[in-house]
């Protein structure tokens, strides 16, 4: 059994005591002490904050291309709703975007958000709303021409009724897949979440008509209350 420096056994209930409890605060809604006290107690937050990446969801990333090996060296990203820049964090590295890798080619990422976001060394981030008219085009101008891939890990805000979110962000993601087939190259690759819930069947014969292969994958750093996925389309038909 595990000790403490005391000595005194930490297993059982005097281990699970050890999580931390947040007590309710006038004026705070209870599922915002919810939400606080499971971020408090959540690993990945914490193993991010140890590790220096801007959110938990930077593993999630990680996850998706330790399995389909979409972020290469010289590739070129569209990061979509990139703030706070997690996921463009994972991706500079692995696309070489400051060169570090001697011999292999430098990679580039334009990170496009409603909101200002940090500055990331390696990334390039833009204020823009994707769904403007001539959005793909000034992101392909930045960009230098056509992306290797697109990503997505935007949600709708949550409304708290289920069946609406998750209407909302499959809108959401099939309206940044339609972003996708303009700036992609031909054999480019699509990563986007999605929530589970029965809607999603369209958006997956759609990308199956642009795609070669379409998969979905829960990440294990994807919170197992949360319905959240994220679908995996390769090569683009172009």
């Amino acid at each position: 059994m595990a000790k403490t420096p005391t000595g005194k056994n930490t297993s059982g209930r005097g281990q699970r005591d050890l999580k931390v409890k947040v007590k309710s605060a006038r004026g705070r809604k209870l599922s915002s002490t919810l939400w606080l006290q499971r971020q408090l107690n959540d690993p990945y937050v914490k193993r991010a904050q140890a590790e220096g990446y801007r959110g938990r969801a930077a593993y999630k990333i990680m996850e998706l291309d330790d399995k389909y090996r979409f972020l290469v060296p010289g590739a070129r990203i569209v990061d979509l709703g990139c703030a706070p820049g997690g996921w463009a964090q994972v991706a500079v590295k692995r696309i070489n975007a400051l060169g570090e890798k001697q011999g292999k080619a430098v990679g580039r990422i334009i990170g496009v958000d409603l909101q200002e976001v940090e500055p990331l060394a390696g990334a390039e981030f833009h204020q823009l709303d994707f769904m403007d008219d001539g959005a793909d085009d000034q992101v392909k101008e930045w960009l230098g021409g056509r992306a290797d891939v697109v990503m997505s890990d935007m949600a709708a805000a949550s409304s708290g009724h289920k069946q609406t979110d998750h209407m909302r962000i499959i809108s959401l993601c099939e309206t940044a897949a339609y972003f996708a087939f303009d700036v992609l190259e031909e054999g480019g690759t699509f990563v986007a979440k999605v929530l589970a819930g029965g809607a999603e069947g369209e958006l997956q014969k759609l990308l199956k008509q642009k795609f070669t292969k379409v998969t979905n994958m829960k990440p294990p750093s994807s919170r197992s209350d949360s319905s959240e996925k994220f679908v995996v389309a390769t090569g683009f038909r172009g």
